[in-house]
């Protein structure tokens, strides 16, 4: 009997070695716990972030008002910390001790001392431009039957575009649609989450990065990396699709000199976090100078399977 406890433990061990971090069917259990949660404490609107740290621990991130994107003042918000316990609920606590959550079953309970002053569902949200249609004359990138507008093009057995690719088609002003999937990396840290980047003109980054339920940093997800932190941390769980959608205006050049800065507006899973963001440098690591010359959409191979679909960009 014990030789056959051993095995299964041993069996699951080396499955969640050899799990695919972008596929949605190999996720761990800690998952199903991972994700927003909203409802009604004291009378009032709180929601919470559920972030898997790995082998049961989690960190929240509690909000007044609602998730970002949906009714959070950008006021103060509260971390707890805490992990599952024997009986499978993860018990999370703030730092004073004073107050925790119970989460379980995809409701997550807010306690003070012994008693419940409230309970909170879990949500799944969409962005509201997924599966976005292109408008007349706009360029169809990428859309799941070919990855020929790449170069290098990489597809995936079920259809999606893989990191490190190159528009072969070049773009001055620009409206650009794209949706894509972090992978799920619980134990990774910082830039090690699920990293890549959208970089319009080959030039300025947007991140892309499993930053669910952090900071909001400029290099995390849909910060303009090295130059400004989004207004909300838009980040969705990861696996599950996103939205990002840019309106570009180039730089201005006259006799090879700069003469106006470029600038851009970008919605992440449909809320504004930059409004005509003026962008006085290309981004770090970014493929190609700043100039005159129309750039390229490239999509940053930084060792993280991050998925893509509905890819188009209509010229201005």
């Amino acid at each position: 009997m014990k030789k056959i406890q051993f095995s299964i433990l041993l069996v699951s061990f080396v499955s969640c070695l050899n799990a695919d971090p972008a596929d949605p069917t190999q996720v761990d259990s800690d998952y199903a716990v991972q994700g927003e949660y909203s409802g009604m404490i004291n009378a009032k609107k709180v929601a919470c972030q559920v972030v898997a740290m790995g082998e049961g621990d989690f960190m929240v991130r509690q909000y007044e008002g609602g998730l970002p994107g949906d009714g959070w003042n950008l006021g103060k918000n509260i971390i707890l910390r805490g992990s599952l316990n024997e009986k499978g609920i993860a018990d999370c606590l703030n730092q004073e001790k004073t107050s925790r959550f119970t989460i379980k079953d995809g409701v997550a309970k807010f306690w003070m001392k012994d008693e419940v002053l409230g309970s909170l569902q879990k949500i799944d949200r969409k962005s509201p431009t997924l599966g976005a249609n292109p408008p007349k004359k706009a360029i169809v990138l990428f859309e799941g039957a070919s990855a020929e507008n790449f170069k290098p093009g990489r597809m995936t057995d079920d259809h999606l575009l893989m990191e490190g690719a190159k528009s072969i088609k070049l773009f001055a002003d620009h409206r650009l649609h794209i949706e894509f999937r972090l992978p799920y990396k619980p134990k990774a840290r910082g830039q090690g989450r699920g990293n890549s980047g959208l970089y319009l003109q080959g030039r300025y980054e947007v991140q892309m990065l499993d930053s669910f339920g952090l900071e909001g940093k400029n290099n995390e997800c849909g910060g303009v990396y090295g130059i400004a932190s989004p207004r909300e941390n838009m980040c969705f769980p990861p696996l599950v699709w996103q939205t990002y959608d840019v309106d570009f205006t180039a730089a201005r050049f006259s006799k090879g000199k700069k003469t106006k800065n470029a600038f851009m507006t970008v919605r992440h899973n449909g809320v504004v976090i930059h409004d005509k963001l003026e962008l006085p440098k290309r981004t770090t690591a970014s493929p190609l100078k700043e100039g005159p010359e129309p750039g390229f959409v490239y999509l940053q191979n930084h060792g993280n399977p991050v998925r893509y679909r509905n890819i188009w960009v209509l010229p201005l």
